[in-house]
């Protein structure tokens, strides 16, 4: 029997995972997840950025947890030795009717209690020397780190402190009762005081199985990218993101450097036609028929028919891609960007249509689950993992308050 039990080895699973063992020392903790290594999907699909958390709505859980997590995200990559850079974001206007959007984005960055600075050109032009712009914020706290040493170093350090992760056991049942929780696996029954859900891309149907009614349904979108080639890595010395569009959910196609010190271009954002589906051919039919039928996706995508296609036509266009980088950096060639990995990213759509925009938490009797957790939710693990640990009950042996070390 187990204190709590955990659904899904990606880094909030993990990070809260640490969290808990830090609360509670002597807490049974444990991580279920059904691949066989860590952070196989978001996680380790993601651009590996350290956001500031300029974009999220002031007051919102995503503002608060990426200024937090931020912080915290660098400190424990110090602590533990893995590798990261605070390099700095610029987001550029290319045209005037961007500016606007620029000067609102800005005001929120304040808002949110960052350190951002608007850019003129000449600035602009000292910073990205190769980036074409009528203006630009500057936003110093953005870096990359290496979120899969990251998970793993969670990981470690949840085992050394007696928690146990157990890998290809995927979740086949859910029997939520008023004394414990009983998980059946494809590797034998778990028994918990308390579950806690952080299945990604799978949370929703997670929730289902321990009896929650969701508000909102998972709808996967793949975001595809491109790389520079190793000669022109010299074009991108900070992150470059453009101003984005208020009436499109998405942050539009960026530049950014890796860890590993590639240098990747984009992403789109696409229907997947598969939750985990990283390829333009992956195909799954029970995730398509979901996504086919359900109200809330015609709601969302019928206003946004023009995007979505443009997204879609760009999808198979390498020169259409291009096109939308050379608004950031025009001297790209064809010969430039060459294509690399792909993201898929769980997004929460509600029935009215409206994609939830902040993470979504909810709960059960002995169970909370984590809905909603696109990016930022890297930045923001650990501020989340702490969050989540004020919010579980305390192991029935203990006799103690969150205490973090």
């Amino acid at each position: 029997m187990y204190d709590y039990l955990i659904i899904g080895g990606g880094i909030v699973g993990l990070s809260t995972g640490y969290a808990l063992s830090e609360c509670y020392p002597h807490a049974k903790i444990a991580i279920i997840e059904k691949e066989r290594t860590l952070a196989n999907h978001q996680t380790g699909h993601n651009s590996g950025v350290i956001h500031s958390g300029i974009y999220y709505k002031p007051g919102s859980y995503k503002a608060k947890f990426a200024r937090e997590g931020n912080e915290a995200m660098i400190t424990f990559c110090k602590k533990h030795g893995i590798k990261y850079e605070v390099c700095g974001k610029v987001i550029v206007a290319t045209d005037p009717e961007e500016l606007p959007f620029m000067d609102n984005l800005y005001k929120r960055g304040l808002q949110n209690g960052l350190n951002v600075a608007k850019i003129g050109v000449e600035e602009l032009k000292d910073v990205e020397p190769h980036v074409r712009g009528i203006g630009a914020i500057r936003v110093p706290s953005c870096g990359i780190a290496d979120y899969k040493g990251v998970s793993q170093t969670f990981a470690r350090l949840i085992q050394e402190r007696g928690g146990k992760v157990h890998l290809a056991t995927k979740v086949e049942k859910i029997n939520e009762k008023s004394d414990r929780i009983t998980i059946e696996t494809n590797r034998g029954t778990f028994k918990s005081h308390f579950l806690i859900n952080c299945a990604g891309l799978q949370s929703d149907r997670v929730a289902k199985m321990s009896g929650l009614g969701t508000e909102a349904k998972i709808v996967p979108f793949r975001g595809e990218y491109y790389e520079l080639v190793p000669d022109k890595k010299h074009l991108v010395k900070h992150l470059i993101y453009p101003v984005p569009n208020p009436d499109f959910p998405f942050l539009g196609v960026h530049f950014t450097r890796m860890i590993n010190g590639e240098v990747h271009a984009g992403p789109n954002a696409v229907l997947s036609f598969k939750r985990e589906g990283y390829k333009k051919t992956d195909f799954n039919f029970k995730d398509f028929f979901e996504v086919m039928t359900y109200t809330g996706f015609w709601k969302m995508a019928v206003p946004n028919m023009k995007e979505g296609l443009n997204e879609m036509f760009r999808s198979f266009s390498k020169q259409a891609f291009l096109r939308s980088l050379q608004r950031l950096i025009p001297e790209l060639t064809e010969n430039d960007i060459v294509p690399t990995h792909a993201g898929v990213r769980a997004q929460a759509l509600k029935q009215d249509g409206s994609m939830v925009d902040d993470f979504l938490i909810d709960s059960n009797r002995r169970s909370i689950h984590i809905l909603n957790a696109p990016s930022p939710a890297a930045t923001a693990s650990i501020s989340i993992g702490r969050a989540i640990c004020e919010q579980v009950p305390k192991p029935p042996a203990l006799n103690v308050f969150p205490k973090y070390i």
